[in-house]
């Protein structure tokens, strides 16, 4: 549909959206899963990937987590994700002095959208680590279109800086929470003792 120019606007923001090209989708599962916890909601993986794809077509969605291989929970939660439009990029947790567990995929998340460029037009990061800026930086100089997705609270301001565009989840978590009615034999836990407080303070801002 034909939009009409004004206001001395080359584009709407109706025909940049329509114009995203082929469309990858990078998910840091743990910054989701502390982004979800504070917005109080539970999310429905089917309504995000639709939404993130937003009728574009879409080349692959990694999902990036740690994982605990003797929690059937979270084996079972996993391979719903593999049979449901998901790559799942799985990393052991490795246990901390303090005893905490936790798992770093940023070195994963980076390689993969830097390895994949020349085969999407847009990469969408759900994400508010300021450790990926450099990535998105990166992918940006070889013609890629980056929308950063996570929670304001949650965000690097650097990440947003480097972004072509930033979506907060607070202004979607409608369109992409479960209904509550509905059961979910796999909840997504991150398995980690890692407070969300201390969850922040490692993105930085």
């Amino acid at each position: 549909m034909f939009h009409p120019i004004k206001n001395g606007e080359i584009f709407t923001p109706e025909q940049v959206l329509e114009n995203r090209g082929r469309v990858a989708i990078f998910i840091d599962g743990s910054n989701l899963f502390y982004a979800a916890l504070q917005l109080g909601i539970e999310i429905d993986y089917t309504k995000l990937l639709c939404r993130l794809t937003g009728g574009s077509r879409l080349l692959r969605s990694f999902f990036y987590t740690g994982v605990d291989r003797t929690n059937e929970k979270q084996q079972g939660f996993l391979l719903w994700m593999r049979r449901n439009g998901y790559r799942v990029i799985a990393k052991d947790l490795v246990q901390l002095p303090d005893g905490s567990k936790k798992a770093n995929l940023d070195v994963e998340i980076a390689v993969d959208m830097l390895a994949l460029v020349g085969s999407y037009d847009t990469a969408v990061l759900v994400s508010g680590d300021g450790d990926l800026a450099y990535a998105v930086d990166c992918v940006s100089y070889r013609g890629v279109r980056v929308e950063v997705v996570s929670l304001r609270s949650m965000t690097s301001d650097s990440l947003i800086n480097v972004a072509d565009r930033y979506i907060d989840l607070e202004n979607v978590k409608e369109e992409i929470q479960k209904n509550p009615r509905s059961p979910n034999p796999y909840p997504y836990r991150p398995l980690s003792s890692m407070s969300l407080v201390d969850h922040r303070q490692m993105e930085g801002s």
